[in-house]
């Protein structure tokens, strides 16, 4: 598979870089406090990160003034497996090189994804990344074979908490996983095996043998 960096006009569709951020601090901070697992952990809020200067101007030029959350998903992985998106941006950043599996909203059709349509791009460690509503993007992968990650996760405050209670309207509904968060799941995945809306066909992409 082609990895592509943020920087390519490629990443267009998908987000931009956002520059002006001392991320310094934020990574020292996010290396210190947050765990390297084997495989992968999200935290939406870690209250560390959370009380550091750059939390407010996330909040305040980021989100133009709205309450948000500071996490992170760290950990090891090559694999799609789900794919989600929100009502609002997410913003990214690195300790290390990371990637991103990506696709866009408009390309799902009757809640179904074509996983060959998936793109990967190369995040440079350090780096505030901005990854658009519209798209669909999950768990971060390595960008070296055994390689770890630790990612900041930027969100409006509240989104991935627990899944309100809701009468399908219509069909995006049936895909509501969580607060905020509307996601495609592969058959192979975990997410599947729980009750996820199985929305990705073809291949469970794996980018192993690319990095």
């Amino acid at each position: 598979m082609k990895i592509y960096s943020i920087h390519d006009p490629e990443f267009a569709p998908y987000g931009k870089v956002l520059g002006g951020y001392d991320t310094q601090e934020l990574l020292k901070t996010l290396d210190a406090v947050t765990p390297l697992p084997e495989g992968v952990e999200y935290v939406p809020s870690q209250s560390e990160l959370e009380a550091l200067p750059i939390a407010g101007q996330i909040a305040v030029n980021g989100y133009g003034g709205m309450p948000v959350q500071l996490g992170w998903c760290n950990g090891h992985n090559t694999k799609l497996n789900c794919l989600e998106y929100h009502r609002d941006s997410e913003l990214n950043c690195g300790t290390a090189d990371f990637i991103l599996l990506v696709a866009r909203e408009d390309e799902v059709t009757d809640g179904q994804l074509d996983t060959a349509k998936v793109k990967a791009f190369l995040a440079p460690a350090g780096e505030m990344v901005e990854v658009y509503a519209t798209t669909l993007h999950y768990a971060p992968c390595s960008a070296k074979a055994g390689a770890g990650f630790k990612v900041l996760v930027a969100l409006p405050r509240g989104t991935n908490g627990p899944k309100p209670e809701i009468t399908p309207r219509n069909d995006e509904d049936k895909t509501l996983w969580a607060c905020n968060k509307w996601l495609l799941a592969h058959a192979e995945s975990s997410e599947a095996a729980q009750g996820a809306h199985v929305g990705l066909r073809g291949v469970n992409i794996d980018i192993a043998g690319d990095i």
